[in-house]
């Protein structure tokens, strides 16, 4: 088996998702404007400095849809996958994940962003395989704002992955090609352990340890 792995926002999606979800609960009224958005800022800021407290950023950037119903919260996602989300996926995007399916690679995309927001956002790639922030659920089994086991955030995206190994009687070993596609310098631990690292559109921090370790740069959004 030859893994290909995708982080999602800024690589594959030229947005944040998790970000962009917060700015979609402020133009549908849900949330108060400049509070939300003073915070969604501020999260995102400690995430691009990698001291993002992401058990604290679930709760609350999940509040909106965990307050809702299951069906309520449905409606208001497929609404921010058609306005927000469908519209920022660029065919460049598409067409590399679809190089890797075609070539018989098993296609993953791994995401610090929460399953409820990236579930369809991975199918709209035609990516089955998704390990994204696992969410608690209610009684009646809807997503709550809280962490479900070990997030897939830096370093938890290697112990995640090796997790979806082993539940399929795998190992590293049995990977004989791995390629890792991230922007993020939250990533390294991954980036680290696959055999083809792809620093994609990174940032500064990550530009700079690819040049030096001479992996491989891709600007995927570059005009």
């Amino acid at each position: 088996m030859n893994l290909a792995l995708f982080d999602l926002d800024h690589t594959l999606l030229p947005i944040d998702s998790d970000h962009t979800w917060g700015a979609f609960c402020i133009a549908e009224g849900l949330v108060d404007p400049v509070e939300h958005q003073r915070r969604n800022d501020e999260f995102a800021g400690h995430y691009r400095a990698g001291t993002l407290d992401i058990h604290a950023y679930v709760a609350f950037a999940m509040q909106v849809a965990a307050k809702a119903g299951a069906h309520q919260a449905a409606q208001m996602h497929a609404k921010y996958m058609r306005d927000w989300i469908l519209p920022a996926i660029k065919p460049v995007a598409v067409d590399l994940v679809k190089s890797h399916q075609e070539a018989g690679d098993t296609c993953i995309i791994i995401t610090a962003t929460n399953e409820f927001v990236t579930r369809e956002i991975a199918n709209a790639f035609g990516v089955e395989h998704l390990i994204a922030v696992n969410l608690e659920r209610d009684a009646d089994g809807h997503v709550t704002n809280a962490i479900s086991g070990l997030p897939s955030f830096q370093g938890g995206k290697v112990t995640r992955m090796e997790q979806w190994l082993s539940e399929r009687g795998l190992t590293w070993a049995d990977v004989p090609k791995s390629t890792f596609y991230s922007d993020s310098m939250n990533d390294l631990p991954l980036l680290e352990r696959v055999t083809h690292p792809v620093a994609t559109n990174p940032d500064e921090r990550l530009r700079a340890i690819a040049v030096q370790r001479q992996w491989r740069i891709l600007d995927l959004f570059q005009s």
